[in-house]
């Protein structure tokens, strides 16, 4: 379907999905990468850098990146700013900050794990116990808009793991300023330190740590293609989430969906900024497809960021019709997206179908944007098809589990057997000999 925004001309792909005309427009969005070799070859450079020279390579980059100068000293917010930031905020904005957290910290709360142990036949002990990491890093975007429900939808759930040191990393604006908002939320959630930093360079302090910023144990957040391919290079030096680069949406509906709510609910992500973002349309219904398609064009010509709303729609924009509901669930499992909608009649049914998804939205009166903004649930999901093999951020993200053993004689005696045969066939006599050892001369050692 064409149609024109800012006198371009923008051109929204309708495919027959499988095998008929336009397929190919459909696989390709489900060969997507989560990221780019030539993004990380970028990053690696910039990394290596910030490892190198520490401080003095975080200054040179928020000059060349988000064209502010910085001194070592002004790298870190200090707590009279994010106290002060509340003057700055409208109080409609704090009643919203305060509902949106409170839904969060009470998702997270109840998501979270407790203790637990189980007897062994011989008196002793099986348990796992949780324990909070100690250090971990929170990036929050800020580029293209001032993303402060982002620093609710992870900092929130650190605090609520019993974190003790929260390290936020956000690039500032030319004049060294980050937004208000932003740093209401900060101070809302519960950070420790937050440090005037965007970027590949951002990565890099929370991963190898720099004269100013000591690094952490684990980084966590969205971001773009170059904050994502960093992330992917510092795994092993830190522990990750999960790959969560530009967003993505699907939605699947039937013919009982409204065209103009479904164009909404694909531009609501589309609209993020980066040009990247992936819009999948999913239905049984040509001429739904055909409306959403117009609808998808009127819409985009009356919103900001224009120019890469229309990179969205001319390549990364596919309309599918199927067969039936079935099938386009299998579609969608295969596209694996951040965000999937089930805009149909009976959306519990097609919900047992499902196997990849970062968040699934069902129903007519679930936007998109209640997960991005007040439900509770983390808006922090996997991208790029990652969503076929990890999982949204959760509050057990920032704890970590310890298994805990407690064996007594009667444990050890009737698994005596076991260890000896194990250790022979693997050719490991010091094992065997570490348990045979404690029953020498009937004796306990």
């Amino acid at each position: 379907m064409r149609g024109s925004s800012g006198g371009r001309p923008v051109r929204v792909r309708i495919a027959a999905w499988p095998g008929g005309r336009g397929a190919k427009d459909v696989e390709r969005l489900l060969r997507r990468a989560a990221t780019e070799s030539a993004v990380e070859k970028t990053a690696a450079k910039i990394l290596d850098d910030v490892r190198r020279r520490g401080d003095a390579a975080l200054l040179e980059y928020e000059r060349r990146f988000d064209g502010c100068t910085l001194s070592r000293r002004s790298l870190r917010v200090g707590p009279r700013e994010l106290k002060a930031a509340r003057a700055g905020v409208e109080p409609s904005f704090r009643r919203a900050a305060r509902q949106a957290h409170a839904n969060v910290l009470r998702f997270a709360r109840s998501g979270r794990r407790g203790d637990w142990r189980l007897a062994t036949d011989g008196g002793g002990w099986l348990e796992e116990k949780f324990v909070p990491l100690e250090r971990v890093g929170v990036y929050v975007p800020g580029g293209a808009a001032p993303l402060a429900s982002t620093v609710l939808m992870t900092v929130t759930l650190a605090a609520a793991a019993g974190v003790p040191e929260i390290v936020v990393c956000t690039p500032p604006d030319r004049n060294g300023g980050i937004d208000a908002h932003l740093l209401y939320c900060l101070e809302l959630a519960g950070a420790t330190e937050v440090y005037r930093l965007g970027g590949i360079q951002a990565i890099g302090a929370m991963a190898y740590g720099t004269e100013t910023v000591k690094a952490v144990r684990k980084i966590v957040g969205p971001g773009g293609p170059f904050v994502t391919a960093a992330k992917r290079l510092v795994y092993g030096t830190v522990a990750l989430d999960s790959v969560a680069g530009p967003s993505e949406i699907a939605v699947l509906a039937d013919g009982s969906a409204r065209a103009d709510w479904v164009a909404a609910d694909l531009l609501s992500q589309a609209e993020h900024g980066t040009g990247h973002e992936k819009l999948l349309f999913v239905t049984d219904s040509r001429s739904l497809a055909e409306e959403v398609a117009r609808e998808l064009v009127k819409q985009a010509a009356d919103l900001d960021r224009g120019a890469a709303v229309e990179r969205v729609l001319r390549l990364g924009t596919v309309l599918a019709v199927v067969a039936d509901l079935d099938a386009g669930v299998e579609l969608c499992n295969r596209f694996a997206p951040e965000h999937l909608e089930l805009m149909v009649r009976r959306p519990r049914r097609l919900l047992k179908k499902v196997r990849s998804a970062g968040a699934v939205f069902l129903g007519r009166w679930t936007p998109e944007s209640v997960g991005d903004f007040v439900a509770g649930p983390s808006h922090v999901l996997p991208t790029g098809g990652t969503a076929a093999m990890f999982s949204g951020l959760t509050v057990e993200d920032f704890r970590r589990r310890l298994s805990v053993i407690e064996y007594r004689r009667e444990d050890l005696k009737r698994g005596l057997g076991v260890i000896e045969e194990f250790a022979r066939v693997e050719g490991l006599p010091g094992h065997g000999r570490s348990a045979r050892i404690r029953f020498a001369r009937g004796k306990d050692r």
